[in-house]
């Protein structure tokens, strides 16, 4: 298994392979020298972006969709609520809910290094304050988004929200700055973080 990554980039994909504790290949690809849009990577990923995992046969880019792939393939039913379950929906939810919500809210904030027009970052900044509203009755008391059970959809939450505290958005949100807290503790992502 491989995983075509670069540092900054594509670090949820390989948090959660240590989760998994799979083991898996980094190939690392410099973005500034341009060996993303060499015709060999080209042919893994057609736009040429970070990351992507080849698995045998199996090839898939997308950070969520190879997290899903991941937990589907070598999670043994550890990291996503049974396909039976209700709260299978909810896990889709908030998986979703992170790629369609809080990233585009958080990279509005924070295009351009902060180039972006002012009135265009506060538009950033309230749709991530109501979206942060959102996880943080959803968090309740439990320390992950499903109670005590830490699954696929932490890693791609708190990934996001890790990114939310570096461009300043977490201030104030003493709850999610928390759970952001415990899930970079977490051994896996200490491994994933420190490269």
């Amino acid at each position: 298994m491989k995983l075509y990554f670069s540092p900054g980039r594509a670090t949820r994909v390989r948090w959660f392979l240590e989760e998994l504790g799979v083991p898996h290949e980094i190939v690392r690809l410099d973005l500034a020298a341009k060996e993303n849009k060499k015709p060999d990577y080209l042919r893994i990923h057609p736009l040429g972006q970070v990351p992507a995992l080849v698995d045998g046969d199996v090839t898939v880019f997308e950070s969520i969709a190879i997290c899903l792939y991941l937990a589907e393939r070598y999670g043994d039913g550890a990291f996503a609520p049974p396909v039976s379950s209700p709260a299978r929906a909810r896990y889709y939810q908030w998986l979703l809910f992170c790629a369609t919500t809080i990233e585009p809210a958080i990279g509005l904030y924070s295009q351009h290094g902060g180039e972006q027009p002012e009135a265009e970052r506060e538009k950033g900044r309230a749709r991530f304050n109501q979206a942060a509203e959102v996880l943080a009755d959803a968090l309740g008391a439990g320390p992950f988004l499903f109670g005590e059970r830490f699954t696929a959809a932490d890693v791609i939450v708190g990934a996001n929200l890790n990114w939310a505290r570096r461009v300043g958005l977490l201030e104030g949100k003493a709850l999610l700055s928390g759970y952001v807290d415990r899930l970079l503790a977490r051994p896996a992502a200490v491994r994933a973080f420190g490269d």
